[in-house]
């Protein structure tokens, strides 16, 4: 295939419907990781991502009979959203097959835009064939979210913008990869104008569909793609965007969930924007990068781009995001930890932790001979420390095990330890909640420690709030009831007895 990129993507027709997007510095960024970084903000267009420039651009290829028909397309969302926006325009019926699981406000946002949408299929590459399959019964059409010439020149123009919106090139220039319009269209830009920028593309590790395609040496079939990155999540690389990256892409970064999640936090903090998922891959990648030259030679600051590729996230995401951000970034960990079942363990256990910040600790009793505890701690953003924490916790007697890397700590066990408990005598549960403050969780679990009533049950989780919640069970005889008060009114923080709970009688008792 011979075609003229540099031309088509000059010639390409997307501001109609699209706009020069910003290219905005990223002070926070730029200050940690000690580079110059800047973010393409396609998260800025109409509809939250770069889409709408390859759409618009086929579309406005077409023939009059071709558009006159309708078309057909097949997305996980921010493609659809495009071809719906660019159909409206030009006054095109549009038909959008879309998977089963795709996010709730793309398929709203879609059909907000007046076009059809059919759910289809447990992933893109089942959407697609369906759609293929509408296209030839109906005479529709179909509408390719990556492997067209007029898609990769579309996506191409955000390359073009950078080149212009940067006086000087740029070392590298980091780019989400799904089915790779737009990193062809980047990559072949970029090093038409500027040779010596490194182009890398970044994919989710359990999405590496190019990353797999370069080292096989053709497009391969994944035999599955994870979910969480949608806008990524695609088993099989296009043939021409495949043969566009194998010649202009420098390299490809493969992220983790938890490096994604942390992207996001990052991308938030210096723009208060919240990029979905796939669009914060780029800057995943670009972290990842800096790390690994972070001691490279040289006395100028290297200067990086990203793009902010989409910005269409579900609101019932931002939990999980939140909670796998600092475990991306690398500032908390999970142990499990075995401390003795006596009087005295877990203020000692404090004490030894006193001065780090707790970021969940969860127990509950269970014999009378050794107690697990589920902890999670805050540290300084390198291995180093964590290994002096482990260290420092086995020295003094504690078996330690890292569970920050345990997949189903994280995701289940975190939220499931404790449970019925029927030999624990006298318990009594309170809901507990104090100022959300350096040390203020270790205070009150010093003070709890010096007593002699038995913690049988604690449960407690930083969410970022202003005040610390705990719920927790203590074995207070009844005679005792009126010092443990008394105590508690010395404490002075905010408590509820919870004893009676119907929650935690079906549950925990």
């Amino acid at each position: 295939m011979n075609i003229d990129y540099i031309a088509e993507i000059l010639r390409a027709r997307v501001y109609d419907v699209a706009r020069e997007t910003p290219l905005d510095p990223a002070p926070k960024l730029s200050e940690r990781l000690g580079c110059d970084i800047s973010l393409k903000r396609e998260d800025l267009q109409s509809v939250f991502s770069f889409k709408i420039r390859g759409a618009y651009n086929k579309l406005m290829s077409l023939e009059e009979s071709e558009r006159a028909r309708g078309v057909v397309a097949s997305s996980a969302g921010n493609h659809a959203q495009g071809v719906a926006l660019a159909a409206r325009r030009l006054g095109v019926r549009a038909m959008i097959v879309m998977p089963k699981n795709a996010s709730l406000i793309k398929v709203e946002a879609v059909e907000r835009l007046g076009a059809q949408t059919i759910l289809h299929g447990e992933s893109y590459d089942d959407a697609k064939e369906r759609a293929l399959e509408i296209a030839a019964e109906r005479g529709l059409t179909f509408i390719p979210p990556f492997d067209d010439p007029k898609i990769i020149a579309g996506q191409g123009t955000v390359a073009m913008e950078i080149a212009r919106q940067h006086a000087d090139p740029l070392d590298a220039i980091f780019v989400d990869v799904g089915g790779g319009g737009l990193i062809a269209g980047v990559a072949v830009y970029i090093k038409s104008l500027w040779p010596q920028t490194r182009v890398i593309g970044v994919e989710p590790s359990d999405a590496p569909t190019l990353h797999a395609a370069l080292a096989a040496g053709e497009p391969v079939v994944l035999d599955h793609v994870g979910s969480f990155a949608d806008g990524a999540a695609v088993k099989r690389i296009g043939a021409e965007t495949f043969r566009l990256a194998r010649e202009y892409v420098d390299e490809v970064l493969l992220v983790s969930t938890d490096e994604i999640c942390a992207a996001i936090k990052d991308i938030f903090e210096d723009t208060r924007s919240i990029a979905e998922p796939a669009g914060a891959l780029a800057v995943a990648g670009m972290k990842r990068y800096a790390a690994r030259h972070a001691n490279a030679t040289g006395s100028r600051r290297p200067c990086y781009a990203a793009i902010i590729s989409g910005a269409n996230v579900n609101f019932d995401r931002l939990r999980h995001i939140a909670e796998r951000a600092v475990l991306g970034e690398q500032r908390e960990c999970l142990f499990a930890v075995t401390i003795p079942e006596r009087a005295g363990s877990l203020l000692k256990f404090c004490e030894l932790v006193a001065t780090r910040t707790i970021t969940e600790f969860n127990y509950r009793y269970a014999d009378d001979h050794d107690a697990h505890i589920f902890v999670g701690i805050e540290v300084q953003n390198s291995n180093e420390d964590k290994k002096a924490l482990v260290s420092s916790l086995r020295d003094n007697g504690y078996p330690v095990l890292d569970l920050t890397d345990n997949e189903i700590a994280k995701l289940h066990v975190r939220y499931m330890v404790g449970g019925h408990a029927p030999q624990v005598d006298d318990e009594i549960v309170y809901r507990v909640d104090f100022p959300e403050r350096t040390g203020a969780l270790m205070n009150f679990l010093t003070r709890m420690g010096r007593k002699p009533w038995n913690i049988s049950m604690f449960h407690y989780r930083n969410h970022g709030s202003d005040y610390g919640r705990v719920l927790m069970g203590l074995q207070v005889p009844p005679d005792e009831r009126g010092d443990f008060q008394s105590f508690l009114d010395e404490v002075g923080y905010i408590v509820a007895e919870e004893t009676d709970n119907p929650a935690y009688k079906i549950f925990l008792r």
